[in-house]
C-alpha cells in the first residue's frame, strides 16, 4: 500500500516544482524518494515540462498573426503596384521638363 503523505507536504513539493527546483533537489531538500516526487507532479502539475501558454500570450499571438497577415498584404500591393508604374513610366523618362 503506497504510503500517505500530509497534504501540506505535498503542496510543498508542488510549489517548489512550479518555481522550477529540479525534482531531485525537492526530494533530497524534503526527505522524499524522486519517484514520489514525479508522480505528484505528473498528476498536480501536468503543464511543467511542456511550454505553457496562457490566454494573454495567445490572444497576444493571435493579434500578431493578425498584424502580419495584414503587412505582407500590403507589401504584395506595393510591391505590384511597382511592378505595373514601372512598365508605365520609366524614371529616365527624358519628357520631363528640364529646370
Amino acid at each position: 500500500m503506497p504510503r500517505r503523505y500530509p497534504p501540506e507536504l505535498r503542496r510543498k513539493a508542488l510549489d517548489l516544482l512550479a518555481a522550477g527546483e529540479p525534482v531531485k533537489k525537492v526530494a533530497l531538500d524534503l526527505g522524499l524518494g524522486d519517484q514520489t516526487i514525479y508522480q505528484w507532479r505528473r498528476t498536480h502539475l501536468p503543464h511543467l515540462g511542456r511550454p505553457r501558454s496562457s490566454p494573454v500570450d495567445t490572444a497576444e499571438l493571435t493579434a500578431a498573426r493578425k498584424r502580419i497577415a495584414e503587412l505582407e498584404t500590403e507589401l504584395a500591393v506595393h510591391r505590384r503596384a511597382t511592378e505595373l508604374l514601372r512598365d508605365v513610366v520609366s524614371p529616365k523618362d527624358d519628357s520631363r521638363p528640364c529646370g
